[in-house]
């Protein structure tokens, strides 16, 4: 392939592994001399990942002891999942989530290895548990999430994954200043950032993240500012040279911009919110639908705080159709938020 389409095969590599998004350019390489569309339908994808026996049954039939082959099997699944969840509904993923989950866990449970492998057996099952966590999140099933995160924890403990286990944490607390009450949220993201002595810049950038808009759902201007300021330092101490862990890929300079922008709204400076939402939904890829309407809805918002109706009802009408594609519990409540602020 590397012959075929003029890039080199360690690009190539990254990319195959999950471990490198791929261009445009290369995905429109890849169909042109493969001869069909590749992801045109991820549903179909996650449905097949119920029906397929994974590498962990087949280990765990065979009797076999667990090498590296299979571990990195298992890491290739959590990253394809992963990426999934950028482009099909909680509905549709989230079974297949819970199986890989559950067929990880009886493999490190029940499975002969050596230390090393199970290290990364038990890293891969804290990373579905936050998966996991995260989709049952969306689809509305919180207390599902909170016991999904907590597993999560104790798998990245045993793993000695540190940046791991406070992902986990951040990701509970980012549910509970939602849903629940957001001291409690704000509590428990500020002791994920301190525990997370090992944190990789996106990693520590992501973290403080959920600081901020725990503070900013508290009504606490300065903390917000403070929290904001150290992500955007923690943003540009990114380097090459410092490998991040995949499950951070997604963050970029516009997520940063569209949590500063939520942070201002929450602030009661709407207008402040606007340049930065309406810049970074500019750049979002379209098929991440669920994304798009949700940071659509905060546009919306923004335009409705600020006396812009009939903006913000526009915007909202867009936000309905990405929602369409990408059903999710998250939108439906930010939609009715929207809805209120327009009618009142």
């Amino acid at each position: 392939m590397a012959q075929l389409t003029h890039y080199s095969e360690a690009y190539l590599s990254l990319i195959e592994n999950g471990k490198r998004r791929p261009v445009p350019e290369v995905v429109t390489a890849y169909e042109d001399h493969l001869g069909e569309p590749m992801g045109s339908d991820p549903v179909r994808r996650a449905h097949e990942w119920l029906v397929a026996d994974s590498p962990t049954v087949v280990q765990r039939r065979s009797g076999r002891r667990v090498g590296a082959s299979l571990a990195d099997a298992v890491e290739a699944r959590v990253v394809e999942l992963r990426h999934l969840d950028d482009v099909v509904g909680s509905a549709d993923l989230l079974p297949a989530i819970r199986r890989e989950l559950a067929e990880t866990e009886a493999l490190v449970r029940d499975g002969s290895y050596a230390e090393p492998i199970g290290r990364r057996l038990l890293t891969a099952t804290g990373e579905l548990a936050q998966l996991a966590g995260w989709v049952a999140g969306d689809a509305g099933q919180y207390a599902e999430a909170q016991r999904l995160y907590v597993g999560g924890v104790l798998a990245a403990k045993a793993a000695g994954d540190e940046p791991l286990g406070a992902q986990l944490f951040s990701s509970l607390s980012y549910q509970i200043t939602n849903v629940g009450d957001a001291e409690d949220g704000l509590l428990l993201a500020r002791t994920a950032v301190k525990g997370a002595h090992s944190a990789t810049p996106l990693v520590r950038a992501l973290l403080l993240e959920r600081v901020a808009w725990a503070s900013a759902r508290t009504r606490d201007r300065d903390a917000t500012l403070r929290a904001l300021d150290a992500v955007d330092d923690a943003y540009e101490q990114r380097s090459p040279g410092i490998e991040e862990p995949e499950w951070v890929y997604w963050l970029n300079r516009a997520e940063i911009d569209v949590m500063a922008g939520r942070c201002m709204i929450e602030l009661g400076a709407p207008g402040r919110a606007e340049p930065l939402l309406s810049g970074a939904v500019a750049t979002y890829p379209e098929e991440h639908s669920r994304e798009v309407a949700l940071y659509l809805s905060w546009l919306a918002e923004s335009y409705a705080r600020t006396g812009a109706l009939d903006a913000a009802g526009a915007v909202l009408d867009r936000a309905r159709g990405y929602a369409a594609r990408m059903p999710s519990t998250r939108t439906d409540d930010r939609f009715r938020i929207v809805e209120g602020l327009i009618r009142s």
